[in-house]
């Protein structure tokens, strides 16, 4: 994967030079493809833990969102169950990436136009450069109603798995749907959830 050459007057601006959806800008390009979704507005929630409180609300599937990056400067963006808790050394085994870490909220920025604990599939509609790869937990896809933050954590929008695999097609993205048992650690008590990782209402 490259990245385009920022002399280039065809690069994409930085995010810090360009404007970035907005919630209103997604719910208008999702209502222009036809696909159909439900937001409820809430309080702001940083991470899955923040968001539990939601789920008699939001019935379905709830989400992790981690944004990563290897030493060659390769984004990823993986969609997970919220319970899951990945390997990120056998993360980067399974995906041919190399040792896999968390970008920082800069590179997140720039790359997705969102901030921590906003972190969500529906950002790809920024990432005009294209270098953000997309991994969706198979097994997530293959149940129903999917929840996302739509790009704020004030809010959190419902999706089935067709409306989102068609909107991410609609960004210039191919999402990769991968097995994520493999790469898949025991679970940890319910209290105990990793910092770094975003929640869609988890998300």
């Amino acid at each position: 994967m490259t990245t385009p050459d920022s002399t280039s007057p065809d690069s994409p601006l930085p995010a810090a030079a360009r404007p970035c959806a907005t919630p209103a800008d997604l719910f208008a390009r999702l209502r222009s493809l036809g696909i159909d979704v439900t937001t409820h507005e809430h309080e702001a929630v940083f991470t899955v833990e923040e968001s539990r409180h939601l789920r008699g609300l939001l019935h379905g599937w709830h989400s992790k969102n981690l944004f990563l990056r290897n030493k060659k400067g390769q984004a990823w963006l993986v969609v997970c169950e919220e319970e899951r808790r990945v390997d990120l050394k056998a993360l980067g085994e399974l995906l041919g990436a190399g040792r896999l870490s968390f970008g920082s909220p800069d590179r997140l920025m720039e790359a997705l136009g969102v901030t921590p604990g906003s972190v969500t599939p529906f950002a790809i509609i920024n990432d005009d450069a294209r270098q953000v790869t997309i991994v969706l937990d198979a097994d997530m896809m293959r149940h129903g109603t999917l929840h996302f933050h739509p790009l704020a954590n004030t809010m959190t929008t419902a999706i089935e798995p067709a409306g989102l695999l068609g909107f991410i097609a609609s960004c210039g993205h191919e999402p990769h749907i991968v097995d994520l048992d493999p790469v898949t650690l025991p679970a940890e008590p319910a209290t105990v959830t990793p910092p770094a990782e975003d929640a869609s209402a988890g998300g």
